[in-house]
Order: structure tokens, then sequence, then C-alpha cells
């Protein structure tokens, strides 16, 4: 009996650290986040395994999916792409399709100027200019630690910010940290 107890113990023991595991793996969105170009998005259809994967949004924004075809997903949210997605296989594949999507992997950021190790590198929600900075292997001896400039995904400019811990990064960004002057 008191072996039976202490089985059960452990195994529910064991169930709640994987629950707690897997909850740590849980993809993470950015609330309002528009698709592009590199994004990699995972594609589920309840039922249709064979409809579902994970897929790489092509330099024309759009995925290519089994039956359907490509798809435009550029420019939509999630969930606005999960509605394209179901709509799409409702026209002639499936009844009542059940369609969700995440996005797996966010389209790189860039950082350049004075790091140590300028380059492209992986977003991470809720990434800060000081994280991404920390990512590059911090400043160089010459960096202006005050300020930075970021080119928003799509944008042509540069826009100068302050460089705090509260400067947000998103997914596409370029961000340049500038030289100081004395």
């Amino acid at each position: 009996m008191r072996q039976g107890r202490r089985t059960g113990i452990i195994g529910l023991a064991l169930m709640v650290a994987l629950a707690f595991a897997l909850a740590g793996f849980a993809p993470q969105t950015v609330p309002d986040y528009r698709l592009a170009s590199a994004d990699k998005v995972r594609i589920d259809v309840f039922g249709e395994e064979a409809l579902g994967g994970e897929f790489v949004v092509n330099a024309e924004g759009k995925l290519a999916l089994p039956l359907i075809g490509e798809i435009q997903a550029a420019g939509l949210t999630v969930a606005q792409l999960q509605d394209a997605v179901a709509q799409a296989l409702r026209q002639g594949y499936l009844n009542q399709p059940r369609v969700t999507a995440h996005v797996m992997a966010y389209r790189p950021i860039y950082i350049l100027g004075e790091v140590n190790r300028p380059g492209e590198y992986p977003y991470v929600p809720d990434l800060t200019a000081l994280n991404a900075v920390a990512t590059a292997q911090g400043f160089t001896y010459r960096a202006n630690t005050r300020r930075i400039f970021v080119r928003r995904a799509g944008s042509q400019t540069e826009e100068p910010q302050p460089l705090t811990a509260d400067t947000r990064v998103s997914p596409g960004d370029t961000l340049r940290i500038g030289e100081r002057y004395f």
C-alpha cells in the first residue's frame, strides 16, 4: 500500500513538472503582430494532419499550403491568417475546417555599428534595445551608449531614440549604434 501511494505521488509530481516544462515552451506572440517575409508559421487543421505544418512566408508575402496552394500572409495578423486558411479550405475541400496558427520564428533583427558582433540575430518577444546590444556582445569602446538609431521594418529612414531599458525592438528592425564624438 505504501509503495503504491509513493508511485502515485511520484507520477503526479512528474506530470506537474511536465506541465510546467511544456508551459515554458508554449509559443509567445507579439500582440497585433503583422506577418511579413521570413516569418515562420505553424498551421494546424484539426483532424487533417496532412494539411498542416510549418511554413515560411516567402519574399512575395505568401505561404504555399497543401491543397489550397499559395495564400497571402504578409500584412495579416495570426487570427486573420487562420480565417483566410479556413475560408480557402471551405472552397471545396472541408465543410467546417478548424484552423489554428502561431508564429514559430519571427523575422530577424539586424544590429550594426559600434557593437562587438554586428550582424543578424533572431527576434524574441519583449526584446529591448539593451538586450539586443547584449546579444551582439556589448558596445565597443567608441559606442554612443545614450542613443540608438532604429529603422523599423518597411521604413526607409532611421529614427534616433534614447537608449534606455524601455526602448522596444520589433521583428525586422535594424538597430545602429553610433559612434560617440568625445
